[in-house]
């Protein structure tokens, strides 16, 4: 699959359910963007808006107009999954934006999230467009446990904030489903394996581990992941806690070794097997920032 593809969900029990990648960082099969063509058609992640042309592309191929579309829900407002909810407001005049009611102030004002996404992901920023504001007369809160009604589907909202404070998993019970946004790791269909995902300033292992604890207890049959693309749900959110965890563990081991963290860093970004997957730049971006995370998760719980 390749940059701008729209493909149809064809995984377990999912119909009505397409998804399009979106080329973020300029790499294939990173990001993606869900299209459920409901009785009230939704769109599931919005990507960072510098492409949100594709998405627009994508619901012309699908055959719905704009117009038509009813709910953008976003997982979390880390402009990775929330950057184009501004773009898309605009672009979609009959659709209310859900997010969790953390992350709703962060859409409407987006400034503060804008200024530390770029002390969070460094040189990665220059992938990114500054996000437009929603107004917030088109802004659904939501909470643990909420259901928005898409007539012959719903997405029943559960708190995931070991990620982001503001995270939370939709599950579509129609289609036997959850969109994972990052509670469940990076998918890589190619190599069939979940890589961690750790990013400053609120990542918590616990929390993180229950999380996936969350979307275990709903016992989906496909996993809808943000990065990147569906699968069916066999053993991946008991690799991804245990991938997780050792990967903890690793970085503070280094931090015991080096005791400097621009070492730490630097021990993993500069030979990161990450950039087999996603190439250098994106690979050693993600893998500097993702260690970040953690030394910022261990100096808050010594």
């Amino acid at each position: 699959m390749g940059i701008g593809d729209v493909r149809q969900v064809a995984t377990g029990s999912c119909s009505d359910l397409w998804f399009v990648d979106t080329g973020m960082y300029a790499v294939s099969q990173y990001g993606s963007v869900y299209i459920l063509d409901a009785e009230r058609p939704a769109i599931v992640e919005t990507g960072i808006g510098t492409h949100h042309d594709r998405i627009l592309d994508a619901l012309e191929e699908v055959g719905l107009a704009p117009e038509a579309i009813e709910v953008i829900a976003v997982t979390h407002v880390h402009l990775d999954h929330a950057g184009g909810a501004g773009f898309l407001a605009e672009a979609c005049p009959n659709a209310s934006i859900v997010v969790h009611e953390i992350g709703a102030p962060h859409l409407a004002a987006p400034e503060r999230l804008w200024a530390g996404t770029k002390q969070a992901v460094g040189d990665q920023i220059t992938h990114y467009v500054e996000p437009e504001p929603v107004p917030e007369a088109r802004i659904r809160e939501i909470e643990d446990g909420d259901r928005i009604d898409l007539g012959d589907h719903a997405l029943r909202a559960h708190h995931a904030p070991g990620h982001a404070p503001h995270q939370v998993v939709y599950e579509d019970p129609a289609n036997d489903a959850v969109f994972t946004g990052d509670a469940a790791g990076l998918y890589v269909p190619e190599r069939g394996r979940v890589e961690p995902t750790s990013p400053p300033p609120d990542f918590d292992l616990e929390q993180a581990l229950r999380d996936v604890e969350t979307i275990q207890a709903i016992d989906p049959e496909t996993l809808l992941y943000s990065h990147f693309g569906p699968a069916m749900a066999t053993g991946q959110l008991a690799e991804y806690a245990r991938t997780l965890s050792d990967w903890v563990q690793a970085v503070a081991a280094a931090r015991a070794e080096l005791e400097d963290d621009d070492a730490v860093i630097e021990h993993f970004a500069g030979e990161t097997a990450a950039s087999d997957i996603w190439g250098p730049d994106k690979g050693r971006g993600e893998t500097a920032m993702n260690v970040r995370g953690v030394l910022t998760y261990l100096d808050r719980t010594a």
